[in-house]
């Protein structure tokens, strides 16, 4: 795997993995603007409240769309309001559907991306992911377009002006892009997904996505077989 700058919570944001001091890594793949997170969030904060001491939380951007000024295509436009109903119907997931009425959809959230580490550079990665998912999702705002970041910036306590230089920074696009390329040579199947690294093996773990005990008894169990000797 590449070496790349991740978010970790126990850690700390932008901080580099130490795989000598922990068993394993729990590699969580994400977008700020992916539906999907979004109805996944009750159990992913559910299963990384759980996690056992020996394992290292990191968080990687996937960055599903890449930076575009254009509106956003007539399929997407179609397709993007019908996956929100079956999240809704599925999961109970709350939307604000007057987003599609109210601002000029652009397929981009690469932005929101960088948003989420320029946060992370004053220890408020976390924060600024649930301030664009209920910008995007509840206040029909578009974390597509930088003046929203900003403003979402101001509404978390961020130093502004930082924020402002640092999302526009070369070093923020190159981590982004580190994590990116990261998150293609793991073995997922989109967003969100979990992997966990035992050993320098890279496992893909178990995803429910009404309930956290799917993945963490799967997690306990890779954990228990690295833990029993080997013959």
């Amino acid at each position: 795997m590449p070496a790349a700058r991740f978010y970790s919570g126990k850690a700390g944001a932008g901080s580099r993995l130490d795989r000598q001091s922990r068993v394993a890594n729990l590699y969580f793949y994400h977008d700020p603007m992916c539906s999907w997170c979004w109805g996944y969030r009750p159990v992913s904060d559910q299963i990384f409240s759980n996690l056992p001491e020996s394992v290292q939380l990191v968080k990687v951007l996937g960055g599903l769309a890449a930076d575009s000024d254009q509106p956003m295509p007539e399929n997407l436009r179609e397709g993007i309001p019908k996956a929100w109903l079956k999240i809704r119907d599925l999961l109970g997931t709350e939307f604000n559907f007057e987003f599609w009425t109210k601002c000029k959809p652009r397929r981009s959230t690469y932005p929101a991306c960088r948003a989420v580490i320029a946060a992370g550079i004053q220890d408020q990665y976390d924060e600024m992911v649930d301030a664009i998912q209920r910008a995007y999702y509840l206040r029909a705002m578009n974390p597509s377009d930088v003046d929203t970041l900003e403003l979402l910036a101001d509404e978390i306590g961020l130093d502004t002006e930082r924020f402002a230089t640092d999302i526009r920074s070369p070093d923020v696009n190159v981590t982004l892009r580190g994590q990116i390329d990261f998150a293609r040579e793991s073995p997922i199947d989109g967003f969100p997904s979990l992997v966990i690294d035992i050993d320098d093996r890279m496992i893909p773990v178990t995803r429910d996505y009404r309930s956290a005990n799917a993945s963490l008894e799967h997690i306990g169990r890779l954990l228990c077989e690295n833990q029993e000797p080997r013959r």
